[in-house]
C-alpha cells in the first residue's frame, strides 16, 4: 500500500479520501487554491500546497504545479477525485512518466471508453445501443451538417468530461451557430479539452448508470445501478439505488455495463451511463472513468468502500470481490446540498455560512467540507455537502430522507434544501415516476 498520496482536488471529494486514506494509514497532501486555504481537506489534510490562484485553470487544472507538489511532497499517488483532472488521459500519463500512480484507469481506457466519442464506437463494437450521435466535431459547419442529419433537437457534449458541463440543447440552426463556440470554450475550461459531440436530444428519459470496479486485467464487478434522472441544466440534484426498473431491464443494463469495462481492461472505479425512455429501451450513453460524486448511495446498499478500493487496486492489491460476493441491500437516496437559490433559476449563493447544522440519527451520513463560518468562493461548483440515507425500502427512504432534510440547518447563502423537501412529498416522485424533465414537469409551482 501506498506510504503518502496527493489529492488533486477540492471540497467534499477531497475530504472523502482523506478520511478512507487516514483509516489506511495512508497520509495525505491536498493541493489548494488560494480560495481554498481555509477549507477543511487543507485543514485535515497531513499536507496541503498551494498550487495557484482562485482560477481553476491556474490551479486545479494546472498540471506542472500538481505534478511539482507531488515530487516535492514525496507522494507515490494522485487521487484525482471527480471533475477537473480526473477524466484527462494526458495528466495520468504525465503521472505515469514521472513515476506517479495515477489512481484510476490507465490513459488508454480512458481514451478508449472515457472520451464520449470513444465510448460511442466501444459501445457499438460490443452491440450495446447507443443514442444516434457523432465522433468528435471539427467545427460548426460540421455540426450543422450534423444536425441536419440526426434531426433536431439536438444536444452537444464535452467530450472529455461529464457533469453536465459543455452541454449544450440546440433546436435550430440559428441556436447551434451560436451554442458551438460557447460549448468548445466551456469544455476547454472545465477539461482543458474543448472536443464537442453531438447526440440526438430526447425530451423524455430516465437517466440510470452502472457501477463497476475492475482490477485492470479484465476481471470487472457491478455494484448496481442508480437512477439519477432528477437534475437541473443536464446536472443531477438526487441520486438513488437500486433504480425502481423493472428487474429484468436492470439485468440486461448491468450486464451492458460490466460488458463494456471488460473490453477496456478497465481498472478502479467507473460508471456507465445509460438513458432509458418511455418504452423501457435503454441506450449507451458514456462512462465516467472516476469516483462519481454520487458514489455514496452505492456504497450504503453495499457497504463497500469505494475510496479503499481504488487504493487496493491502484497499488496492485487486485480486486479480490467477485460477483457473488456483492450483496445489496436496502435503498439509498442522496440530495447534492447546492449554495444556489432554487427560486432564481439556480442561481449560485457563494458567501459565508453563519451557521450549519446537518441531521443525525440512524441510517443518516453527510459528506461535507462546509462549517459555520465557512466562506463559499465563488470560482467553483456550487456543491457544499451531500445528505445521504439508507433503510430498508424505498418507502422508508423517502420518509428518512424528508426527516434529515428538514433537521438540516444551514444559515447565510440559500441552498436547494426547501426543494428537496417539496420533492419527498411528490407524488410522481414517491411511486418512482421520475425523468430528466422533472421539476418542469412534476414540480410546476414548486420553482
Amino acid at each position: 500500500m501506498f506510504k503518502k498520496i496527493l489529492i488533486a482536488n477540492r471540497g467534499e471529494i477531497a475530504l472523502r479520501v482523506i478520511r478512507t486514506a487516514r483509516e489506511m494509514g495512508v497520509k495525505t497532501v491536498v493541493v489548494y487554491s488560494q480560495a481554498d486555504e481555509q477549507s477543511l481537506p487543507v485543514l485535515l489534510a497531513d499536507e496541503s500546497v498551494c498550487v495557484g490562484p482562485p482560477a481553476s485553470s491556474a490551479s486545479y487544472l494546472n498540471i506542472p504545479n500538481i505534478l511539482s507538489a507531488a515530487l516535492m511532497t514525496g507522494a507515490e499517488a494522485i487521487h484525482p477525485g471527480y471533475g477537473f483532472m480526473a477524466e484527462n488521459p494526458d495528466f495520468a500519463e504525465m503521472c505515469r512518466e514521472h513515476g506517479i500512480t495515477f489512481i484510476g484507469p490507465t490513459p488508454e481506457s480512458m481514451r478508449a471508453l472515457g472520451s464520449k466519442a470513444g465510448g460511442r464506437e466501444i459501445a457499438a463494437n460490443s452491440n450495446v445501443p447507443t443514442v444516434p450521435g457523432t465522433g468528435v466535431l471539427e467545427g460548426v459547419d460540421e455540426a450543422l451538417l450534423a444536425a441536419k442529419q440526426i434531426g433536431y433537437p439536438v444536444l452537444l457534449k464535452a467530450s472529455a468530461g461529464g457533469g453536465g458541463r459543455g452541454q449544450k440543447v440546440v433546436r435550430t440552426q440559428e441556436e447551434l451557430r451560436a451554442a458551438f463556440g460557447q460549448a468548445q470554450e466551456e469544455a476547454r475550461l472545465y477539461f482543458g479539452d474543448p472536443a464537442i459531440i453531438m447526440e440526438k436530444f430526447l425530451e423524455e428519459f430516465r437517466h440510470v448508470e452502472v457501477q463497476v470496479m475492475g482490477d485492470g486485467q479484465g476481471h470487472v464487478i457491478h455494484i448496481g445501478e442508480r437512477d439519477c434522472s432528477i437534475q437541473r441544466r443536464n446536472q443531477k440534484l438526487i441520486e438513488e439505488a437500486p433504480s425502481t426498473l423493472p428487474a429484468s431491464l436492470r439485468q440486461e443494463i448491468l450486464d451492458a455495463g460490466v460488458r463494456l469495462a471488460q473490453h477496456v481492461n478497465y481498472a478502479g472505479a467507473g460508471t456507465l451511463e445509460f438513458i432509458v425512455d418511455r418504452d423501457g429501451n435503454y441506450y449507451f450513453m458514456e462512462m465516467n472513468t472516476r469516483i462519481q460524486v454520487e458514489h455514496c448511495v452505492s456504497e450504503q446498499i453495499s457497504g463497500l468502500d469505494f475510496v479503499r478500493l481504488q487504493l487496493q487496486i491502484a497499488a496492485g492489491e487486485g480486486l479480490h470481490l467477485q460477483q457473488s460476493d456483492i450483496v445489496l441491500r436496502g435503498h439509498s437516496i442522496e440530495c447534492r446540498i447546492n449554495a444556489e437559490d432554487p427560486d432564481k433559476d439556480f442561481r449560485p449563493a457563494a458567501g459565508k455560512i453563519d451557521d450549519v447544522h446537518f441531521a443525525g440519527g440512524p441510517g443518516v451520513r453527510v459528506d461535507s467540507h462546509a462549517y459555520s463560518g465557512y466562506i463559499i468562493p465563488p470560482h467553483y461548483d456550487s456543491l457544499i455537502g451531500k445528505l445521504i440515507v439508507h433503510h430498508d425500502t424505498r418507502e422508508q427512504a423517502i420518509a428518512r430522507m424528508k426527516r434529515a432534510l428538514e433537521e438540516t440547518v444551514i444559515q447565510g447563502p440559500k441552498t436547494t434544501i426547501p426543494l428537496y423537501v417539496k420533492i419527498m412529498d411528490n407524488p410522481f416522485y414517491k411511486r418512482g415516476a421520475v425523468q430528466t424533465n422533472f421539476l418542469k414537469t412534476r414540480m410546476e409551482g414548486a420553482l
